[in-house]
């Protein structure tokens, strides 16, 4: 009877054991972690112009600073464009110029024996009309006769009229409209030749920011296409964490929140300031599925790493709660 009780007493505490095991062992476990991986976005650098490089500074794998040259497009025809804007910008200025002067004396001279010509015209029609004008009132003309006359000479006072204002506006200069155009061809011709001069240093790039050389495409002494890449950086701005957050949690991934991750061969304790939390569900990439990551919908989130890592890394982070 004594044996029973004990053996009892025994599966007893063994059960026990056993449900607390179950209950209190997820407490103390490992949390899930996320998996993820390191990705790299390299800047394309190209030259506008197709052309020989005949310089290349770097090479794969270099370390270059902000402002650093890279390469060089061979600059003949870029220099030649440029050259030929500036020769149409100066031709335009001159133009400009030209056009504020007004009439020189030769051309004044023709417009005043233009008007010269109109007036004696004038004055001959006026006398005209007033021995027309003594005859009709005796009788000796028509009244038609009269209004010819009359016509004659009020059209020969315009035109004198006319001849002395285009004398005016060639002496005092009042060609707006002509004036107006050559400053638009001045404005384009230097519009021209600022653009030639940004593609001539375009074509020897500097380094925008810090970063790795992660590719060399063209080598010295080979033709370049024109808007073809000639090699590719990596800045440390470009290169983030990329981790697949399941769909129930993604209310505690928000932009500016730290996350925690890890890596082989890493330092402990790394972190990254997530920048970026995809809007749209996708499907767990074949790259990061597994038996611990097989949510059907996952977002995409990136966050931007506190050191330097290098793309393609794999990395484990640990998960965020909704609230903190």
């Amino acid at each position: 009877m004594n044996r029973q009780r004990i053996l009892v007493a025994v599966l007893l505490v063994l059960a026990l054991a056993i449900v607390g095991g179950l209950v209190l062992m997820p407490r103390f476990s490992p949390p899930r972690t996320l998996t993820g991986y390191v990705e790299g976005e390299p800047l394309y650098l190209a030259a506008p112009v197709a052309g020989t490089v005949t310089a290349m500074r770097v090479a794969r794998g270099d370390e270059v600073n902000a402002g650093a040259e890279l390469f060089a497009i061979d600059p003949k025809q870029v220099i030649s464009t440029r050259d030929q804007a500036a020769a149409e910008t100066q031709a335009a200025e001159a133009q400009a110029t030209d056009v504020r002067k007004g009439q020189r004396p030769v051309e004044i001279a023709v417009y005043e024996a233009n008007i010269a010509a109109a007036e004696a015209r004038a004055r001959d029609a006026e006398a005209q009309f007033r021995r027309v004008a003594a005859l009709a009132a005796k009788g000796f003309e028509s009244r038609a006769a009269l209004d010819d006359a009359r016509a004659s000479a009020q059209a020969a006072e315009a035109q004198a009229a006319a001849a002395r204002r285009q004398r005016d506006a060639a002496t005092l200069g009042a060609r707006a409209d002509q004036i107006r155009a050559a400053d638009a061809r001045v404005r384009q011709a230097q519009a021209s030749l600022a653009g030639a001069s940004a593609r001539l240093a375009d074509i020897a790039p500097k380094a925008p920011e810090s970063a790795r050389v992660e590719d060399v495409f063209f080598q010295q002494g080979e033709w370049a296409p024109a808007n073809q890449p000639i090699l590719s950086l990596l800045p440390d701005s470009r290169i983030y964490v990329k981790v697949f957050v399941p769909e129930q949690a993604l209310s505690a991934y928000r932009v500016g929140r730290t996350i925690r991750f890890s890596c082989d061969g890493c330092a402990k304790g790394l972190t990254a300031r997530i920048t970026y939390v995809s809007p749209r569900p996708e499907f767990t990439p074949p790259v990061i599925y597994s038996r611990d990551a097989r949510d059907r919908l996952v977002y995409q989130i990136r966050a931007l790493p506190s050191v330097r890592l290098n793309p393609g890394q794999p990395v484990d982070v640990l998960p965020l709660e909704a609230g903190r």
